[in-house]
């Protein structure tokens, strides 16, 4: 009997212990990414899809229609046996509709915290009841970004492709009112498909990742030493010989001009803008490559699978390259309605700050008059830059004050927060780490608008996170080194400074798990997060 006492005893206080010590429960927050600007949740009320849903839009409106069918073909099969229809608004609304509406733009609540941007074309309201769901925005972006949010609140297996409708499993999303709008106009992504090539299924892919969290900008890095990666028809050499291969030997590849505009459209539908960037007047060895005449010495030199930077540049005194720049640029503005285009700029080695400066202000030039807006790395901000102009800011121990002063808008790059090429930490197989070791949190805990002294964030046009490719030789590669960080840089553009914590950031993050799971998303496992 006493030793029946004491092992009763001894097990009480090993489960009082327990209670004291227990993992408090996860946080109240919807597992929403990025988190919305006000968000409410009934937990005892909800929509159920049945086979009876229907997706009503407005009357005669295809930008709408094509957002109802996007999520038509996402539910797919998961609550019925047929997909639900789309079916243009009547005089009265079925039961257990999906309802989405243009109309005047979304009020965020008073009382919501912190300052966000007047971006109104993506500002959406969802109001999720049982008998209805409403999605209304003033502009067709903010519907499908209210789509993405109502797509976050069903269960992640709806994200299987294989999944099928089962009677004793319910696709459900809880009773909730979402108001929301983004902080920041440019919320983007950047793929290196010049290092490694990336066919345009990969790239779709990618652009269907960036969009699932809103990030409405893809920067396209289309050439570089190692490869040049689109077509340019009065320049045929350059992907014949400059795209013939990539870092360590491999195939290399390219985009025919066809590819890139049914890119451009396939983005579109997502209401993400390509972004092109032509690298110059350094990383340019495949171009010199495949062109003698672009070289100062009139010979070209051979092609290059390494990853050392800064040894090559055009001849910057010629006239012959900038006919070449003019018709580059001229081919690929044709071809993207986007109102930009990247020149690069970084890294330039070989050239005098004199010679440099003058490149900068003459292609400046050249892209302004095919319509586009110039951006560069932060290094052209040492050159005149026009209003217009944009400096994507990458340098962790440089300042983009002096761009500011100009009045020119920065994107927010560093690469010791945002480079999503770098390594998680010491044991990371793939990635570099001259930048940083950039675990999860590490991506997170910063924020635009006070990182950089002397740069309000009224200069801050928004973020952007680069993937370089030196390392990554496929998608599997990509979206390890991208997610989570990825999902949590796409946050810091998107939800308003005073709203965001770590703490609870990560839970969200632990929920997404799952889904990234059912959408086979190669992620990893950072100890930082309670997966």
């Amino acid at each position: 009997m006493i030793g029946g006492v004491a092992i009763a005893l001894l097990a009480a206080v090993v489960s009082s212990c327990a209670a004291q010590t227990a993992v408090p429960p996860p946080s109240a927050t919807p597992a929403v990414i990025p988190l919305p600007e006000s968000i409410e949740i009934s937990g005892d009320r909800r929509f159920v899809l049945t086979p009876q849903t229907v997706i009503v839009v407005p009357r005669d409106d295809e930008r709408v229609a094509a957002i109802g069918r996007f999520l038509s073909d996402w539910i797919g099969i998961a609550a019925a046996p047929q997909p639900p229809r789309v079916q243009a608004a009547g005089p009265s609304i079925p039961p257990a509709s999906i309802v989405l509406t243009l109309g005047s733009s979304p009020v965020v609540p008073t009382g919501a915290a912190g300052p966000v941007s007047p971006v109104s074309d993506d500002a959406y309201e969802l109001s999720i009841a049982p008998e209805r769901v409403t999605i209304r925005a003033s502009q067709p972006a903010g519907l499908f970004y209210g789509v993405q949010t109502f797509r976050q609140l069903l269960p992640p297996f709806v994200e299987y492709d294989g999944v099928r409708p089962d009677e004793s499993r319910q696709v459900w999303a809880p009773a909730a009112h979402v108001v929301d709008r983004p902080r920041f106009s440019w919320r983007g992504a950047m793929l290196d498909v010049a290092r490694h090539f990336f066919t345009t299924d990969d790239v779709k892919r990618y652009i269907d990742l960036i969009a699932l969290y809103k990030m409405n900008r893809l920067h396209l890095h289309l050439a570089d030493d190692q490869g040049w990666r689109i077509e340019i028809k009065s320049w045929p050499n350059l992907t014949r010989h400059g795209g013939s291969t990539e870092v360590g030997g491999g195939p290399g590849g390219f985009y025919t001009q066809a590819d890139y505009a049914d890119l451009v459209a396939y983005a579109a539908s997502r209401f993400v803008t390509i972004v092109p960037e032509i690298d110059m007047p350094g990383h340019t060895n495949a171009a010199l490559a495949s062109y003698a005449e672009l070289n100062c010495n009139g010979r070209a030199p051979g092609l290059y699978t390494g990853i050392d930077v800064g040894f090559s540049a055009l001849c910057v005194d010629s006239d012959v390259t900038y006919r070449f720049i003019d018709d580059v640029v001229r081919e690929i503005a044709a071809l993207t309605p986007g109102a930009y285009f990247h020149i690069g700029g970084d890294e330039v080695k070989t050239l005098t700050a004199q010679q440099y400066s003058a490149f900068v202000t003459r292609v400046q030039g050249i892209v302004d008059s095919h319509g586009k807006r110039m951006i560069g790395w932060d290094e052209i901000a040492g050159a005149a830059l026009r209003p217009a102009s944009i400096v994507q800011h990458w340098r962790p121990d440089a300042s983009p004050a002096a761009a500011a002063a100009q009045g020119t808008k920065v994107i927010a790059s560093p690469a010791n927060r945002t480079y999503l090429d770098m390594k998680y930490d010491k044991e990371t197989v793939i990635g570099q780490n001259w930048a940083a070791y950039i675990e999860a949190r590490d991506a997170y805990d910063w924020d635009p608008a006070t990182l950089f002294e002397g740069v309000p964030e009224s200069s801050i046009l928004g973020v952007e996170a680069p993937l370089w490719s030196e390392t990554t030789a496929n998608l599997r590669d990509v979206e390890f080194l991208a997610f989570p960080r990825l999902a949590e840089i796409a946050e810091i553009g998107w939800s308003s400074a005073t709203r965001r914590r770590w703490d609870e950031l990560k839970v969200r993050l632990a929920s997404h798990g799952p889904r990234w799971t059912a959408l086979g998303i190669n992620f990893y496992r950072s100890s930082q997060v309670p997966w």
